[in-house]
């Protein structure tokens, strides 16, 4: 199984998705930040259906506050997973995974909140925007490392390219991967490039122009 996951830039629209499931038409599942859906669920629908692909990240409701959901879409173009933001985390079980979800600063202020903590297979941390300073890169990375040693899961993350925390003008974009036993899978520092995973063998393809770099264990500290 081979997941995309996505760095792309804020906008009103969703073209970026779709210019990336144009060009990585085989792929499983997208993963893509935060918010990134904005209010454009139907036309995300629109595209896993034609795609054939599942779509999970994050959607907003601009009138209601906390305004950030999460989403997961399936093949078929159906939302099977729609949770405001912190609430308890919700898990589903799709492509014969066990999926959690969780969204950006959940990570740091309610961690995984749930009583179905079994067995999990995945679990996905869509981010807004990226870090404000390399304390908080490492702190997150170490947060993400110790739900997937505790839960002994594999958890992977992705911010948008651009966007700043608080209109402070500092981000850093981070992408990540870590595995069930705390090993790093991936982490991305101001590298957007879009990157497929293998699921199965932890490979990872780092989508850069037409070529593809393949690599088993990378970090990028520009």
């Amino acid at each position: 199984m081979e997941f995309l996951i996505i760095q792309p830039k804020l906008e009103k629209n969703i073209d970026q998705l779709e210019a990336e499931l144009k060009n990585n038409p085989t792929v499983d599942v997208v993963i893509f930040p935060e918010g990134y859906l904005n209010e454009n669920v139907k036309q995300a629908c629109d595209l896993a259906k034609r795609y054939n692909t599942v779509l999970i990240g994050g959607h907003r409701r601009l009138q209601e506050s906390p305004k950030d959901r999460v989403i997961i879409i399936n093949r078929m173009g159906e939302v099977i997973l729609d949770r405001v933001k912190y609430s308890r985390t919700s898990f589903v079980v799709e492509e014969g995974l066990k999926i959690g979800h969780i969204l950006c600063d959940e990570l740091i202020v309610q961690g995984i909140k749930s009583k179905e903590c079994n067995d999990i297979d995945l679990i996905v941390h869509p981010i807004g925007v990226g870090m404000f300073s390399n304390e908080q890169f490492k702190e997150w990375i170490t947060e993400a490392t110790k739900i997937a040693i505790t839960y002994k899961t594999m958890i992977i993350g992705t911010s948008h390219a651009d966007g700043s925390f608080g209109n402070t003008g500092v981000s850093i974009p981070i992408a990540y991967c870590i595995d069930k036993d705390g090993s790093v899978v991936f982490i991305s520092e101001n590298d957007v490039r879009t990157r497929i995973l293998n699921f199965e063998t932890k490979e990872v393809s780092v989508l850069n122009f037409k070529n593809k770099v393949k690599c088993l264990f990378e970090t990028h500290n520009d």
